[in-house]
C-alpha cells in the first residue's frame, strides 16, 4: 500500500534515509527512523547505488488524470453549497443522482453514480440523511410534555 503525502514529501523521505545508510547506519535501522519498511529501504539503496541521487526522485503518479480539475472540484463545491433548489430541483436535497446530473451538466464530463460518492468523499464531504419528522410536528407541545409530562411518568430510581 502506498503511503500518504505528496510527491515531494515523499521524495524527501527517501533522501533522508539516503544521508542515514550514507552515515552506515543499516537498512533496519534506517527503516525505523524514516517509518517505511525495511524492504522499502533495500529498494532505495540500491536505487542510490546504480543510479545514484536521481535513482530517489519522485516519478509521476502511474493513472488517468481525473477528469474534474481542483478549479472544477472548487465550483463544485461552490455549486452544491447554493443548494438543490438553486440548481433547479423540487427540494433541497442533494442526492448522488443529483450531483452526478450538476457535474454532467456543468462539466459536461459524466460519472458512474458510485464514483461520484468516491468523489465527494475525497473532497471531503460526507453523506448526510435528512432527520424525518412529520411535518405537523409542534416543538412547543413536544418541549411541554418533556418538562412536565415526562418527570411524573418517568420511574425513579428505588432507593
Amino acid at each position: 500500500m502506498r503511503i500518504k503525502g505528496t510527491p515531494a514529501e515523499l521524495e524527501a523521505r527517501r533522501r533522508r534515509a539516503a544521508v542515514l545508510l550514507g552515515q552506515g547506519k543499516g537498512v533496519n535501522e534506517v527503516a525505523r527512523l524514516v517509518g517505511a519498511s525495511s524492504s522499502s529501504v533495500s529498494r532505495w539503496k540500491t536505487a542510490l547505488r546504480k543510479r545514484g541521487p536521481e535513482g530517489l526522485k519522485s516519478r509521476p503518479h502511474p493513472g488517468r488524470r481525473p477528469r474534474l480539475s481542483k478549479a472544477d472540484k472548487r465550483r463544485l463545491v461552490s455549486l452544491l453549497k447554493r443548494g438543490a433548489l438553486a440548481a433547479g430541483y423540487p427540494n433541497d436535497l442533494w442526492t448522488c443522482r443529483r450531483v452526478t446530473d450538476l457535474i454532467g451538466k456543468t462539466f459536461n464530463v459524466w460519472y458512474d453514480l458510485n464514483h461520484v460518492g468516491r468523489i465527494l468523499h475525497s473532497m471531503g464531504l460526507s453523506v448526510q440523511k435528512p432527520e424525518a419528522r412529520a411535518r405537523e410536528r409542534d416543538e412547543a407541545a413536544i418541549e411541554r410534555w418533556r418538562k412536565q409530562a415526562w418527570p411524573r411518568i418517568k420511574k425513579t430510581r428505588a432507593g
